[in-house]
């Protein structure tokens, strides 16, 4: 999970979903995709969230 775009190889859209943190904040899940630096290192089925707090 993160809320840098920049870090994904490749990004799809996703029908919703939320994502509940310790505090009980709620934050959307807006795309799933790729992140990695090439074919050789990468994680698949990472969520994009909308505003995720700096700290992650």
């Amino acid at each position: 999970m993160t809320g840098d775009r920049s870090k994904f190889m490749s990004l799809e859209m996703k029908d919703g979903g939320f994502v509940t943190f310790r505090d009980n904040t709620k934050k959307r899940i807006l795309n799933i995709g790729v992140i990695g630096n090439s074919s050789k290192f990468s994680i698949n089925k990472v969520f994009f969230v909308d505003a995720l707090p700096s700290i992650f």
